[in-house]
């Protein structure tokens, strides 16, 4: 079976305070975004990696690529309008097999994660990594007043988010909706049920700067 990754890179990196998107921006020595393909290289080093990027941005990744001599191929989409449109653009390429989709600015899933993703495909059609919420929840009715929330039935969803090609583009022929949040709400909108596995705390978004301070940490493990 041929495994995929459209990795989605189209942030402007507003919440960093920052000119340079944060998938540039350097972490442990090299772009985040060089950190998050390695890590699906690392699981299948014969993996098609489709990198989802504006066309303004895409000369200056070259440029990254040649000042890291960075030399893992990969496969250059255009990026869309919303997230939705860029992962479409990006499924565009695929022709068959088993479909990641991550996050740009998520460098840390490690290789045993993955392989819990792309392994759990043999028996489910669309599989999400997540991690339980050790904060209380509360739900608000309305201005003035909310509710608690059953934390054990919260569960934090991250990517790579995984499918098998047939159900991905099928759910990629509809309309986009607001409601779509990830792969896995287009896929849900078909009737298709998400499985879920254990996700890694570790596999953090890279959105602030204080998520910048923790991957450095993170890098030096």
């Amino acid at each position: 079976m041929i495994n995929n990754v459209i990795i989605v890179a189209g942030g402007k990196g507003l919440r960093m305070g920052s000119d340079l998107p944060k998938q540039f921006i350097p972490i442990g020595g090299k772009p985040v975004l060089m950190h998050t393909i390695e890590a699906f290289y690392n699981f299948d080093q014969d993996i098609n990696i489709i990198l989802v990027l504006p066309l303004s941005h895409q000369n200056y990744w070259q440029e990254l690529c040649e000042k890291y001599n960075f030399k893992i191929n990969h496969t250059i989409a255009n990026g869309g309008q919303t997230r939705f449109h860029s992962v479409k653009n990006g499924l565009s390429i695929v022709k068959e097999g088993i479909v990641g989709v991550q996050d740009g600015v998520r460098p840390f899933a490690s290789k045993e994660m993955i392989q819990r993703c792309f392994d759990a495909t043999e028996k489910y059609q669309a599989v999400i990594p997540v991690i339980d919420s050790t904060d209380s929840l509360r739900e608000m009715v309305d201005d003035e007043k909310s509710k608690i929330v059953d934390r054990s039935k919260i569960r934090l969803v991250q990517t790579p988010q995984v499918f098998h090609f047939e159900t991905l583009k099928e759910a990629y022929q509809t309309d986009f909706k607001e409601t779509f949040t990830d792969d896995a709400s287009v896929v849900e909108s078909m009737g298709i049920g998400i499985h879920l596995v254990k996700g890694e705390v570790t596999n953090i978004k890279i959105t602030t700067p204080l998520d910048l301070k923790i991957g450095e940490v993170i890098c030096l493990k």
